[in-house]
């Protein structure tokens, strides 16, 4: 792959190594959301409202963040998704997949993968990625899909803390399952 995706790569195992707090209980999926510009949409978990660009910023203070976050009401769960300019193609994939877990594994600390490969998903072929991973003050959890589209990259990050995960499980689970394209 070239440089710009290995950069790419870089800034987002950085992101993925960032905080979650606990959430107080089981949310279920209700909140439709779309990436504005494109015919790609998912259902959030109740309550899940977008964080502000300020917000955005203080939860991946590195270098290109997300460009769309929902987020519970304490900002402490979170869908990031985004059309990313780096082209990947379906025939990729599976090369994609080995750069993400090598690119992960070296950025950030104590990253454990619980599913590695390349998934089928709303009639579409996807790199998903199930890990845990230490932060600064607690270990996250984190579910995470990249596949082509319209030439370019997309790409969802659920992720919230691994002791609130089993409490927050079936609701970005049933996130996931609600990804639509078109």
């Amino acid at each position: 792959m070239p440089n710009t995706h290995s950069n790419f790569f870089r800034h987002l195992a950085c992101a993925l190594g960032l905080l979650l707090a606990l959430n107080s209980g089981p949310l279920q999926a209700a909140e439709k959301i779309s990436i504005p510009g494109t015919t790609v949409s998912l259902e959030a978990p109740t309550g899940f409202t977008p964080l502000t660009s300020a917000e955005i910023k203080l939860k991946y203070p590195r270098n290109n963040p997300p460009q769309y976050v929902v987020g519970n009401t304490r900002r402490s769960t979170s869908i990031a998704y985004e059309l990313k300019p780096n082209a990947i193609k379906e025939a990729e994939l599976e090369k994609g997949l080995a750069v993400f877990e090598t690119v992960l594994s070296r950025a950030i600390p104590n990253v454990v993968f619980k599913r590695k490969e390349i998934i089928e998903q709303a009639g579409q072929r996807w790199i998903y990625l199930e890990m845990t991973s230490s932060a600064i003050d607690t270990d996250i959890y984190n579910i995470m899909l990249i596949t082509p589209f319209d030439g370019q990259m997309l790409v969802f990050n659920f992720n919230a803390t691994k002791e609130d995960f089993a409490t927050q499980e079936a609701a970005l689970r049933a996130s996931v399952a609600s990804i639509r394209l078109k």
